[in-house]
């Protein structure tokens, strides 16, 4: 056990004390997150550039409504109050007599004033629009753009003339316009938490109002810091062993060290890695989050869950990396074991989304209940808003652990044989005999 603890250290100390890792564990956040962070950073980079919209209002009964909201919008939206910096663009609209002799005449004059930059975009109304229960073509609406399907300008068009059919609708029906206002008054469904009951007094506490960033950042956080600090304590050992091995290196150590004691001295640095790196997240976005009064996007009972499946994780795949690194003769081996052995790393990733907004899916349970996948999939059930059956994560456990005992117990066989072994690429059927015979 001495020894293994020496050889931890010495694989401790030489991951931590490099630039690399204080570099690695600075940026890794950012490179994870990068794109989060980049949209919060650009918000407010949008394109002012006032966009031009051409109305060609069959119908007759919307170019009106159109002309009068676009100014009280322009008003509202376009420039700051106080600082008068321009912040959306301006939404011009010009109407466009409709040439019903050759429609499709029209459109493609349209079309080619903005391809040449003159318009940005064109609206054509259907003649019938109040009628939507009459023939399609009638009333149809088109908006016709070069990025149709993202554009803002769309959007607010699309509110703005469906609002107003509507009341005319009613008013065509008899309703006035205020009571067609009340009609269509809309009242937002405001997702709420549950009520507790305060044990010591017997007082129900009011439910606290959730939004999606808590229901969602808190799971996405703990699941993308999972797999950083496996790609960070892991992912490493299957090329420093096949480089050790490459240069007799691990000829030198095993002088002095068994076989098991070499892998676990290196997988146990790894562990010492990552459970370093997770401390600095975990422990340093306690007290950001607490200091910001953001305590509430903390899932504190999710934090010793982290730690226990992080050590199996860790344990579970560097045993494995480890064991495919000695059989690994160069780099071109290496890199041809590092995506299948990632697999079960990489797999959870392709599904986190539809496992976080059903979590107690028969889908979500069954494949976190997976030892392999159990770790990061349990583990965001286990952040999720949506809460699980409590048996469900100690099931789990005893899985993990029993295969990480298999993990280990295969990987051990395979490093015994490979570290040594020279020549050759490594084989499933070699693996599979190093395990079973030894």
């Amino acid at each position: 056990m001495r020894k293994i603890l020496r050889f931890v250290k010495r694989e401790y100390l030489a991951a931590v004390k490099t630039k690399g890792f204080i570099i690695m564990l600075l940026l890794m956040p950012v490179l994870m997150g990068g794109s989060g962070i980049a949209m919060m950073l650009l918000k407010d980079k949008v394109d002012t550039t006032d966009k031009k919209v051409a109305v060609v209002d069959r119908s007759g009964i919307l170019s009106d409504i159109i002309m009068e909201a676009a100014p009280l919008r322009n008003d509202q939206a376009v420039y700051d109050k106080k600082s008068g910096k321009k912040l959306q663009p301006a939404y011009l609209f010009e109407i466009v007599s409709p040439d019903n002799t050759n429609p499709e005449r029209q459109r493609l004059e349209l079309s080619d004033l903005i391809r040449k930059g003159d318009l940005h975009a064109f609206l054509d109304i259907g003649p019938d629009v109040l009628n939507p229960l009459g023939a399609e073509t009638n009333h149809a609406m088109t908006y016709h753009s070069s990025g149709a399907a993202i554009d803002e300008v769309r959007n607010w068009l699309n509110n703005l003339i469906n609002t107003h059919l509507r009341k005319v609708r009613l008013t065509e029906f008899g309703v006035d316009d205020v009571a067609a206002d009340q009609i269509l008054f809309w009242i937002q469904v405001d997702p709420m938490g549950l009520l507790t009951m305060d044990e010591a007094t017997g007082e129900i506490n009011k439910a606290k109002r959730t939004d999606e960033a808590q229901a969602i950042l808190g799971p996405v956080v703990v699941f993308f810091l999972m797999f950083m600090m496996v790609m960070m304590g892991a992912m490493p050992l299957l090329q420093s062993t096949m480089e050790e091995k490459g240069m007799r290196i691990a000829e030198v150590l095993l002088g002095s060290l068994t076989p098991f004691q070499f892998m676990a001295g290196k997988v146990l640095g790894g562990l010492a890695v990552s459970l370093t790196g997770a401390a600095v997240y975990v422990f340093g976005g306690v007290f950001f989050l607490g200091r910001m009064g953001l305590s509430d996007y903390i899932p504190y009972h999710v934090i010793p869950w982290f730690f226990t499946f992080l050590v199996l994780e860790i344990v579970m795949a560097g045993s494995m990396l480890a064991a495919l690194g000695s059989a690994c003769n160069d780099p071109k081996d290496a890199q041809n074991m590092t995506f299948p052995a990632m697999i079960p790393v990489f797999f959870p990733m392709f599904i986190f989304m539809p496992v976080i907004m059903s979590p107690n899916a028969g889908f979500a349970t069954t494949l976190s209940l997976v030892p392999p996948f159990t770790p990061m999939l349990m583990l965001l059930r286990l952040a999720a808003p949506e809460s699980i059956p409590a048996w469900q994560p100690w099931v789990g456990l005893v899985g993990v652990i029993a295969f990480t005992v298999l993990a280990v117990w295969a990987g051990g066989r395979i490093f015994r044989v490979g570290i040594l072994m020279q020549g050759g690429a490594p084989k499933l059927s070699n693996l599979l005999r190093w395990t079973l015979k030894g």
